[in-house]
C-alpha cells in the first residue's frame, strides 16, 4: 500500500477524535518510529509503497489510537526537554508544564551562580537534590544531566514506576539514587534500593505529586482517564492538598538553610497551596503561571529550623 494512502486512512478515521494537526503528528511519529523515515518523506517520495511487514506496525498503532490510547504508550517512549524516556502505564506521560518547572530550577541556579561565583553552595558537586514522586524519572534525570556532579535522589511509592525510572536513568547515563518510599508515611526514613538508610539534608526538593481532585474527573480526557495511573493523578476532594502538606512537613526538616522547594500544583488551588506553605513558615513564596496562563508552579525557601 502507498504510504500516503495510510495517511489518508489515519485522517479519515481519527479526525473525529483528534484535531487534524494532531493526527498528522501521530502519523509522522509512527513513520519515524517504526520505519525510521523522516517526516518529510512524502514530500520527496509521494509514491512510496510499503510492504505488508512495514504496514503492520502502522496499522497496529492506528488501531490503538482509535481506542484513544496515548501515542507515547503505544510507542513506549516520550520526549522531555532533550531526553528520550521509556514510558508505560505505570508512569505518567511527561508534560510540557513539568519542563517549565525544571527550567525554572535551572534558571534560578544559573542566576545564583552569576551573583556569587565563589559560593561553594552553588557548585554542582555540592548540590543534593530530591525529586519526590519521580514517576518516569523525567525531573530527576533532566536535573542530573544539566547539573553534572550533583547528587540526585528520586523517590516513588510505586516499584513499577521506579523500574521505569531506573531504566531511563541508565539509558540517559544519569547517576541517580532511587528510593522506594511513600511520602505520606508519618515517619519517613529514606532508604535506597540497597536498603541503606539515608540521613541527608537537601539543597533542593522538587515534586510533581498527585493533585487532580475527584470532582475534576469530568474534565479529564479519555486518553488520560483510561490509561494513565490514577494513583499518580488523583486526590480526595476533602483532602486535596494531602501530598503538599506531607512534602512541606518533610521539607521543613530535610532542606538545608536557604534550601528551595519547587512544586507543580493544581491550577485551581494556587492560592490554597501558597497558604499551606505560609502556614508551614516557608518564605519567599512565588506562584508562577505556565505557558497556558494557569497557576502551575510554586517556589519557596525553607523556614528556620524549629518553626
Amino acid at each position: 500500500m502507498l504510504l500516503r494512502e495510510i495517511k489518508n486512512i489515519f485522517h479519515k478515521e481519527l479526525d473525529g477524535l483528534f484535531p487534524a494537526e494532531e493526527v498528522d503528528t501521530f502519523f509522522y511519529r509512527c513513520v519515524e518510529h517504526y520505519l525510521k523515515l523522516e517526516r518529510f518523506v512524502l514530500a520527496v517520495q509521494p509514491e512510496l509503497t510499503l510492504t505488508k511487514e512495514e504496514e503492520h506496525p502502522l496499522f497496529e498503532a492506528f488501531s490503538q489510537l482509535k481506542q484513544e490510547r496515548p501515542l507515547q504508550y503505544i510507542l513506549g517512549e516520550a520526549h522531555f526537554m532533550d531526553l528520550e524516556l521509556k514510558v508505560n502505564e505505570s508512569v505518567l506521560i511527561p508534560r510540557p508544564e513539568t519542563e517549565e518547572l525544571v527550567q525554572w530550577i535551572l534558571d534560578d541556579l544559573d542566576a545564583e551562580r552569576s551573583r556569587s561565583v565563589i559560593s561553594t553552595s552553588l557548585n554542582d558537586r555540592s548540590l543534593q537534590i530530591l525529586d519526590i514522586g519521580t514517576g518516569s524519572g523525567c525531573i530527576a534525570i533532566a536535573l542530573a544531566k544539566h547539573l553534572p556532579g550533583a547528587k540526585v535522589f528520586a523517590l516513588d511509592v510505586s516499584k513499577e514506576a521506579l523500574e521505569v525510572a531506573l531504566e531511563n536513568a541508565q539509558k540517559n547515563k544519569a547517576e541517580i539514587t532511587f528510593i522506594h518510599q511513600d511520602i505520606l508515611e508519618p515517619e519517613l526514613a529514606l532508604k535506597t534500593e540497597l536498603g541503606l538508610e539515608l540521613a541527608l539534608d537537601f539543597d533542593l526538593i522538587v515534586s510533581n505529586p498527585p493533585y487532580v481532585r475527584e470532582l475534576e474527573k469530568s474534565e479529564i480526557k479519555k486518553n488520560v482517564m483510561e490509561y494513565e495511573p490514577h494513583t499518580a493523578l488523583f486526590v480526595p476532594d476533602d483532602d486535596s492538598l494531602l501530598f503538599y502538606r506531607a512534602i512541606s512537613q518533610f521539607a521543613k526538616t530535610n532542606l538545608k538553610k536557604n534550601g528551595s522547594l519547587y512544586l507543580e500544583i493544581n491550577q485551581y488551588l494556587g492560592a490554597e497551596t501558597k497558604a499551606l506553605l505560609k502556614a508551614h513558615n516557608f518564605s519567599e513564596i512565588e506562584l508562577r503561571r505556565d505557558l497556558f496562563g494557569n497557576d502551575r508552579m510554586l517556589k519557596a525557601t525553607v523556614p528556620l529550623r524549629g518553626l
